[in-house]
């Protein structure tokens, strides 16, 4: 098998003055997150189950910069069930934009051919077109931008998926937290559904189980027949392909390390992009399982 390769009051009277807006003003945010947790509440009562996006904002960020002075953030609009524009950046502590930085415009496209003002347009423009994170194509020379935001996009998708309005925190640059991270997609395609675990162990990662179950229980990677059929198309089954990208995961600690299978190439994309969600889970020590309401295409 081939591999390829997250001023105190002056007097009594102002004081009082101000103790009494103070006390208004808590009142009114007190109002104001009654009325935003209503509206969250009922804006997930009309999210669907079959993968279809409900219309909406959805956003991300995240929560720390990086050694360059930058976090980034990233926002999709979903209407009549379709992204209709995406937005990813990424802004330092003045809030000044990457996008619109000259210099770094400069520096980066002379020592690898593209800069901000390009790829980070490009990443949206194809997320519009593609309707797909694992459709968008990778900018050259922007890898590391491109695979984040492949993972952010997806993230997106699926809040859309669940009508869930909650800005996405990501606490990149976090070590992870120890635990066992889970993640299971809802719906069956072709008869199988993804369910991913991941432990961590001193902030390692220890075990990557990711697999296909079928409405049995039982395991792709224990299907002779399916094995068979794919194994003589491409080359590869996942009897294979499967514990590859486990080990590879487990092996490697990083997600954008893990090598491709090849013939496998779909399994491979949608493996990163999930062992990512997992490791941003971990960084937040969260360990709800993630549910996907994924988007079954007519089969």
């Amino acid at each position: 098998m081939k591999l390829k390769k997250v001023a105190m009051g002056i007097t009594v009277v102002m004081a009082s003055s101000l103790l009494l807006v103070g006390c208004g003003s808590s009142d009114d945010s007190s109002k104001d997150k009654k009325s935003t947790d209503t509206k969250q509440t009922e804006t997930k009562k009309t999210a669907k189950t079959d993968g279809t996006m409900t219309d909406g904002t959805y956003k991300l960020e995240e929560k720390n910069f990086d050694d360059k002075g930058w976090k980034g953030f990233m926002s999709i609009e979903v209407k009549d069930g379709k992204i209709t524009k995406a937005n990813y950046d990424y802004k330092n502590k003045d809030g000044k934009l990457k996008s619109e930085d000259a210099d770094y415009e400069k520096a980066m496209k002379d020592k690898v051919g593209t800069g901000p003002q390009e790829y980070l347009k490009q990443l949206s423009d194809s997320l519009v077109k593609n309707q797909s994170a694992a459709s968008v194509e990778v900018v050259s020379g922007a890898t590391h931008s491109s695979d984040a935001f492949i993972n952010y996009a997806n993230q997106l998708i699926q809040a859309a998926q669940k009508a869930d309005t909650t800005t996405i925190s990501i606490n990149n640059l976090a070590k992870m937290e120890d635990g066992t991270y889970k993640l299971e997609e809802q719906n069956y395609a072709h008869g199988y559904r993804v369910v991913f675990n991941m432990d961590v162990k001193d902030g390692k990662i220890t075990k990557s189980d990711y697999n296909y179950v079928d409405k049995d229980g039982k395991l792709k990677s224990d299907d002779a027949d399916y094995e068979k059929n794919m194994k003589a198309k491409s080359g590869t089954g996942p009897k294979e392909y499967i514990p590859a990208l486990n080990e590879s995961l487990v092996e490697k600690q990083d997600v954008a390390a893990v090598d491709t299978v090849s013939g496998a190439t779909n399994s491979s994309n949608q493996f990163k992009i999930y062992a990512a969600q997992l490791q941003n889970a971990a960084q937040n020590g969260n360990t709800d399982t993630i549910k996907v309401y994924n988007l079954v295409e007519a089969e």
